[in-house]
C-alpha cells in the first residue's frame, strides 16, 4: 500500500492532535526549476523556506539559538562567516564550513584581525561568535540579499554574491570590506601557518542569513512539536523561540509529537519501524524537497509492508533507500 500524499488525504485537526506521530525531514537542494528570476537566485535552501518562511532569516535563528541576552526581534541581524574561496581558471568557488578545518582558536584571531573594519562599517559590536559564525546587527547592510554558505558552497560565487535589493551601492559598499579583510588576511599569521600545514587559507569573509526573528515564519510542524531533534544550530533557535524541547541525538523514548532534521536519517528508520509496529507511533510523516518541491508523505505500520500476491508470506519492510527512491 502506497504512504498517503498530503493533499490526497485530510484530517480533521482535533485527529491530528491524537495522533501518535513523529515527523522527519530531509534536507533539500534547489534546482533549475526555483529560479523563476534570471537575474538572481532564490533565497534560500528549499528546506530552509520551508523552516524559516519566505523571507528566510537565517542569521537571528541562528544566533537566537545561542545567545543568552534578549535580541531585538525587530533588528536585522547579518551572519559573518570565515571561508576560503578556491581559484580556478576564470571563476572562484565557495568552499563549505566542513571542508576548511577552521579551528575555534584561528576564528577567534581572524575576527580579532578584522574586528575593526567589521564594527566601523557595520556602526555597531558583534553580538556573538563561535567557530564558524560571527553575528552582529546588519545595520547599513540590512537592505542586502545575500545567499547562505550552505546553498551557495561548491558553485562559482559570481552568481551568489550579495545584490542591492531597493538601496543601490550597498553590495558595493559590502565588496570594498570584504576586500579590505582579504587582504588583511592575506598576511594574517594564521593563514601562514595553515599554508605551511597545507590547509586552505581562509580568504574571505560572507556574509548572509540577514533578516529579524519577527519575519519567521516556521511550518505548523515546527510549531505544534513536542520535541526537535537534530545537530543543525537552526533547530536550537527554533526551539528556543517557540519553547520547544530541544536534543541533538534522538531519544527514542520520546518521539510521539517530535519532528527531527538528521544527518543520517538511515540509521534511525529501522526503530522508527519498530516503534509504528508496536503501536508507540501511530504514523510517520516524511517532508522531503524532490525536485526542489516539498513533499510530505505519511506512513503506517501497514505502509511499511507493501501487499504481496503470496499473501502467506511477511514481506519485507521497505528499507531506508527504498522511501528516498519513491
Amino acid at each position: 500500500m502506497p504512504p498517503k500524499i498530503r493533499g490526497m488525504t485530510s484530517h480533521l485537526s482535533n485527529q491530528q492532535n491524537a495522533l501518535q506521530r513523529f515527523t522527519l525531514m530531509i534536507s533539500g537542494e534547489d534546482t533549475l526549476d526555483d529560479q523563476t528570476d534570471s537575474s538572481c537566485p532564490v533565497k534560500g535552501l528549499p528546506h530552509e523556506r520551508f523552516l524559516l518562511g519566505k523571507k528566510v532569516p537565517l542569521a537571528p535563528v541562528l544566533l537566537l539559538g545561542q545567545f543568552e541576552q534578549e535580541l531585538n526581534p525587530t533588528e536585522p541581524i547579518a551572519c559573518l562567516q570565515p571561508v576560503h574561496l578556491h581559484a580556478t581558471r576564470d571563476h572562484l568557488i565557495l568552499m563549505g564550513q566542513s571542508q576548511i578545518d577552521l579551528t575555534e582558536q584561528e576564528s577567534s584571531q581572524l575576527l580579532k584581525a578584522a574586528l575593526p573594519f567589521i564594527e566601523e562599517d557595520f556602526q555597531s559590536a558583534v553580538l556573538f561568535q563561535n567557530q564558524h559564525y560571527w553575528f552582529i546587527p546588519a545595520g547599513p547592510f540590512a537592505s542586502l540579499v545575500t545567499h547562505s554558505v550552505d546553498q551557495a558552497h561548491g558553485r562559482n560565487i559570481d552568481w551568489w554574491m550579495p545584490r542591492d535589493s531597493h538601496d543601490a551601492g550597498i553590495a558595493k559598499r559590502w565588496r570594498k570590506l570584504q576586500n579590505e579583510i582579504q587582504m588583511l588576511w592575506h598576511i594574517d599569521p594564521v593563514n601562514q601557518a595553515r599554508e605551511l600545514s597545507g590547509l586552505p587559507s581562509i580568504n574571505s569573509l560572507w556574509i548572509s542569513g540577514i533578516g529579524k526573528l519577527a519575519d519567521l515564519h516556521a511550518p505548523e510542524s515546527i510549531q505544534n512539536a513536542q520535541y526537535l531533534y537534530g545537530t543543525h544550530p537552526l533547530l536550537k533557535g527554533l526551539a528556543k523561540y517557540f519553547q520547544i524541547a530541544y536534543c541533538e541525538t534522538l531519544d527514542l523514548r520520546n518521539i510521539s509529537g517530535a519532528f527531527a532534521w538528521l544527518e543520517d536519517p538511515a540509521q534511525i528508520w529501522p526503530a522508527l519501524g519498530h516503534a509504528l509496529q508496536d503501536k508507540q507511533l501511530d504514523e510517520i510523516l516524511v517532508i522531503d524537497f524532490r525536485s526542489g518541491k516539498k513533499r510530505e508523505r505519511i506512513f503506517t505500520s501497514k505502509d511499511l509492508h507493501p501487499t504481496s500476491w503470496m499473501f502467506w508470506k511477511k514481506t519485507e519492510a521497505l528499507t531506508w533507500k527504498q522511501i528516498t527512491q519513491q
